[in-house]
Parts: C-alpha cells; sequence; structure tokens
C-alpha cells in the first residue's frame, strides 16, 4: 500500500512538473512565474534559514546607499540652518530619503534579474535567497513608509519625495536601458536630497545647489565607470551604456571628465565666501582622490579597475559630504 502511495505521489509530481515546463514552453506563464520556479528549485533558497533570509533582505535595499541619501538630506539640513542640527526634521528627512532608496533599490534587483546572473549572480535575488515576487512586496512597502514619512514634512517636501521615487521607478523600469540617459536620471536622484534638506527646513540656499552640482557631476562619473565594470551583462539585455557603445577606454575619459568637472567646481564656495575655510582640507583630500583615480581609470580601463575606482569614487564622496558639513560651521 505504501509503495503504491509513494509511487502515485512520484507520477503526480512528474506529470506537473512536465505541465509547468509546457507551459513555459508555449510561452504561457508568466516571466514571475519563471523567475519564481527557477528560485524556487534552488537548493539555497529551500535551505535557507531565518537569519539568512533576513540578511537577504537587509544585503537588498543596499544599505550603505540607503544610509549615504538619508545624511544628504541631514547634510542639507545642517548647511541651511549653518550649522545647526534640529532632531526632529533631521529624522524625518533621513528616513524619507533612507525608505525611498531602499525601495528602488529592491526594485533596481527585481528588474535586474537576469542581468545579475551573469554579472552579480550572489545578489539575493538570482542566488535564490528572496523571490521576485517578494522583492516587489518589499519595494512597494517600502515606498509606502517613505510617502508617509515625506507627509510629515511639507506639501514641498512631500511633492519632491514623490518626485525622485517616480523618477526612479521609471529609470528601473525602463530608463535603464537608455544607458547614458539612464546614468543622469540615476544622478539627480543623488543630488537631490541636499536641495531636499533645504526644503525640509524651509531654507534653500545657493550653496545647496552647488554642492548638488558637483554631487551630481561625480555621481555621473561613478555610474559611467560601472558601465565599464557591467559591459558584459549590460550588452546581453540591451543596455545602451557608454561602455557597451564605445568601448571602456573611451568611458574611462568620459568618466574621468566627470570627475574633473566636479574638482574645477569644488573652489567656488571659497572663492565667493559662501563656506567657511573648515571645507578646503576635506575638499582637497576629496579632489586629490578623484584626479588620481581617473588617472588610473584611464591608463588601465578594465573591468576589475572599474570596480576598484567605483568603490573609491564612494569614499572620495563621502569625503565630499563632510567637508560641506565642516564648511557650514561659522559662515
Amino acid at each position: 500500500m505504501t509503495y503504491s502511495r509513494t509511487l502515485l505521489k512520484c507520477r503526480s509530481s512528474h506529470n506537473l512538473d512536465k505541465y509547468s515546463k509546457s507551459l513555459l514552453g508555449s510561452g504561457i506563464a508568466s516571466k514571475e512565474w519563471d523567475d519564481s520556479l527557477k528560485v524556487a528549485n534552488n537548493p539555497s533558497s529551500r535551505g535557507a534559514g531565518a537569519k539568512q533570509k533576513a540578511y537577504a533582505f537587509f544585503e537588498i535595499i543596499r544599505p550603505i546607499n540607503c544610509l549615504m541619501i538619508g545624511f544628504g538630506v541631514v547634510i542639507g539640513e545642517i548647511i541651511a540652518l549653518n550649522g545647526r542640527l534640529i532632531l526632529v526634521p533631521a529624522t524625518v528627512g533621513f528616513l524619507v530619503a533612507f525608505f525611498l532608496m531602499a525601495a528602488t533599490m529592491v526594485l533596481n534587483d527585481y528588474h535586474d534579474i537576469e542581468i545579475d546572473r551573469i554579472n552579480n549572480p550572489r545578489r539575493p535575488i538570482p542566488s535564490g535567497m528572496v523571490s521576485p515576487r517578494e522583492a516587489l512586496s518589499y519595494s512597494f512597502l517600502l515606498a509606502i513608509i517613505g510617502l508617509v514619512f515625506a507627509a510629515f514634512t511639507n506639501m514641498s517636501g512631500f511633492i519632491v519625495a514623490a518626485f525622485a521615487l517616480g523618477l526612479m521607478m521609471y529609470y528601473n523600469t525602463r530608463g535603464k536601458r537608455t544607458g547614458f540617459f539612464g546614468n543622469i536620471l540615476v544622478s539627480i536622484c543623488v543630488a537631490l536630497p541636499f536641495v531636499y534638506g533645504g526644503i525640509v527646513v524651509n531654507s534653500v540656499k545657493p550653496i545647496l545647489g552647488l554642492f548638488s552640482i558637483m554631487a551630481f557631476l561625480s555621481n555621473l562619473g561613478r555610474e559611467v565607470t560601472k558601465g565599464v565594470m557591467d559591459v558584459d551583462g549590460d550588452a546581453s539585455k540591451g543596455v545602451k551604456t557608454i561602455a557597451v557603445l564605445h568601448g571602456s577606454s573611451k568611458a574611462s575619459r568620459i568618466a574621468a571628465l566627470f570627475f574633473s568637472l566636479a574638482v574645477l567646481i569644488s573652489p567656488i564656495p571659497i572663492i565667493f565666501n559662501m563656506i567657511s575655510t573648515l571645507y578646503i582640507p576635506l575638499v582637497a583630500v576629496a579632489d586629490v582622490g578623484f584626479i588620481a583615480s581617473s588617472i588610473v581609470f584611464v591608463k588601465n580601463p578594465s573591468r576589475s579597475n572599474a570596480k576598484t575606482v567605483k568603490s573609491l569614487a564612494l569614499i572620495w564622496m563621502t569625503i565630499g559630504l563632510a567637508a560641506f558639513v565642516a564648511g557650514s560651521y561659522n559662515i
């Protein structure tokens, strides 16, 4: 009796597998179902413990990016208030940026499943730790939380937050495949938090706009650099980055150009007495770092070197943030 039941289960499982495969082969099943089946058949997904699963949900939001964007808003508030920090608007502004960035990072991974299977197979979705359906639901929840916090700022703050979210949703669904235009969209969203900080505290100053331009240019260089690192996966999915269209060598020179433009603009706040001299030492370190990274990258535009320069650019951008915070005192 036991043998017959086991045989019946095996036959049922075999028939179900054949049926699902025939559906996938005929195109009836959706892409999400296809991805879910792949994840379900992944041993790492089935055997993942609660801690591993929790870490995967933490990893997929790219927490460092979220923290930097959140602190960008806080820094914008500090600069707008001449070095002062008011706890409530700083906390709310930070949380708006953190959760909206987290939502877009998860959505980015959802739309990048096939690319990440080539470029980053250990990411939470392609590794099977997070299913596509889970990622989509998670992204929606994070976006709602971010917009709820934005509603506690002011009307302008809510509108700008919703605009930024819409911009990144467009980037993830369609804009990314445009290549350089997609790089511009991402860089706008990276530059926006500093002005957003001023909006939250109702004090938007010219220095915030200047700092946003510098952040825009340096991040644009970093995005072009990232295109060199991801050139194989991007080419396979038709993403028209500069590296895909014109080669890694030309992409490295264009990235260096944007880094250099950010460096050229950096003395303006001091020249026009917009910021204190405390700004100078830190921004000098960031400028030297950008110049050195540009030279190294142009000389060797390999994928491994692009990965290094991309990481270094984030360090120089962080030091640049610290320079503006320091310079906001004694203005």
